[in-house]
């Protein structure tokens, strides 16, 4: 664990989660979850800390966080942006939907903004091909998303961060 007073909550948080669990291989993809969940991505400390924990080796930590797409070892903005590039979406307009947010954000798919707010990615398929094009930040999906959307989408989470402030 790091020195950093923030860094060890955090660690205190997942640990007093792990303890409550079996420590085995079975509660492994819940404790990533909750790791992620608490620092928003999992470093080479975070995942050698669980490895300990649930006495695994850091290499099928490893392995478990590098098979599955939805962990990051990598930082993440606050506001994941994933424009679904599935069959429906691409013929929809995907394509020029990825293109316009990687101008108006100055970053390419599966990179974060220098501001951490937003990180832009893609998906194969998101199972809402009766929505499609598909666009979802976090949790919340928008379909039928045309690039006219774009500038809106982008403006109503950076008020988010306006109404936080005040």
């Amino acid at each position: 664990m790091c020195s950093n007073p923030l860094s060890e909550q955090k660690f205190g948080e997942l640990e007093n989660f792990i303890n409550k669990l079996p420590a085995n291989r079975s509660s492994l993809i819940e404790v990533l979850h909750k790791a992620q969940h608490i620092f928003g991505y999992l470093p080479e400390d975070v995942q050698s800390f669980i490895a300990d924990k649930l006495h695994l080796s850091v290499a099928t930590v490893y392995g478990v966080v590098t098979f599955y797409s939805y962990f990051t070892t990598i930082p993440r903005g606050k506001y994941v942006i994933n424009i679904c590039m599935g069959t429906a979406c691409f013929v929809k307009g995907a394509g020029d939907i990825l293109k316009e947010f990687e101008t108006k954000l100055n970053i390419k798919a599966g990179q974060t903004t220098a501001d951490s707010k937003f990180t832009l990615e893609v998906l194969r398929c998101v199972g809402a091909c009766g929505l499609a094009p598909v666009v979802t930040v976090n949790d919340k999906v928008y379909g039928h998303f045309t690039v006219a959307q774009v500038d809106d989408l982008l403006h109503e989470y950076a008020e988010k961060e306006v109404s936080v402030v005040e």
